[in-house]
């Protein structure tokens, strides 16, 4: 019996021994390249930094009360919510209706599934300039259809504040609904065979398959793909500072672009550090008041 106990103990340790130095190299590089950025954002949130010069005056939180106060900043977090909703209420039902499409079709459809990823295969600068001569008011493709039905051909999607926001959207789902779509298709390959089958057997059409067998066995797939287009959302910069660089008049300014621009633009890192540490602490609640309403919903 002490034998077999000191038995356990010893491989409990060795466990430990191998985990530790497995681990540790991992910890070592979180600290460097993620914790020490974080804590170094806010540490530098309290002063007034041009980032260049060595001189850091220390400001308390005056950065903070100017950020408080910003009403370009409240428009970006704004232009962000409208991001976060549209892209779910759209990516989210439009890849998971593709996905089950092409997981009912079977390999026939093989050809398709290349042909919606490809957008994906892009980088967010390509298409970003793909789309941005796409709606170039004199040139673009939007403006030819409009002068072929009739139209004046000059339709300025990026220049018109009223729908720069909504023209940008309809280029990020167009980009990331494949994500999703190969998400969903993964979800729906991993359903066991026999479930497909008893339910044909028992007389479900297809849509009742969906409804009431494929997507509550897939809950758990639908909240991940959400809280990933939500925190994807909030953060997003690429696409919109290629296309519009947050113009015209802020119509599409994120709270990415804006730090970006008041941190390398016009050099005012301190308050471009206040904004990226606002950033964090809103999609920290966000995300964490997000889960917790889903986990909430599903127990319930």
């Amino acid at each position: 019996m002490q034998a077999t106990r000191s038995l356990l103990i010893h491989r409990k340790r060795s466990t430990a021994i191998a985990a530790a130095v497995f681990l540790i190299p991992v910890f070592f590089f979180i600290t460097i390249f993620i914790i020490y950025p974080i804590i170094n954002s806010f540490w530098l949130s309290l002063h007034e930094w041009n980032g260049i010069s060595t001189d850091r005056p220390f400001t308390g939180l005056d950065n903070w009360k100017t950020l408080v106060g910003d009403v370009i900043f409240y428009k970006s977090f704004l232009n962000n919510i409208i991001i976060v909703i549209l892209s779910i209420a759209i990516q989210l039902p439009i890849a998971m209706a593709l996905a089950f499409l092409l997981d009912t079709g079977g390999k026939k459809l093989n050809l398709l599934k290349m042909i919606y990823f490809l957008p994906m295969l892009m980088s967010s600068v390509a298409v970003g300039f793909l789309f941005k001569y796409t709606y170039d008011p004199q040139f673009g493709l939007v403006s030819a259809v409009s002068a072929l039905f009739g139209g004046d051909g000059m339709v300025d999607l990026l220049g018109n504040p009223k729908v720069a926001i909504y023209a940008v959207i309809t280029v990020i789902c167009w980009q990331y609904i494949p994500f999703y779509m190969v998400y969903f298709l993964a979800a729906f390959s991993s359903l066991p065979e026999e479930i497909y089958e008893a339910s044909i057997i028992d007389g479900a059409s297809y849509g009742q398959y969906f409804w009431k067998v494929a997507l509550p066995c897939m809950r758990g797939t639908v909240k991940s793909a959400a809280v990933l287009s939500l925190v994807g959302s909030l953060k997003y910069f690429d696409l919109i500072y290629v296309m519009t660089q947050g113009g015209p008049n802020s119509a599409t300014e994120l709270m990415a672009t804006y730090m970006y621009k008041n941190a390398f633009q016009t050099m005012q890192m301190g308050y471009g550090s206040t904004i990226a540490s606002g950033m964090f602490i809103v999609i920290t609640l966000i995300s964490l008041l997000t889960l917790k309403a889903l986990n909430g919903k599903e127990e319930a």
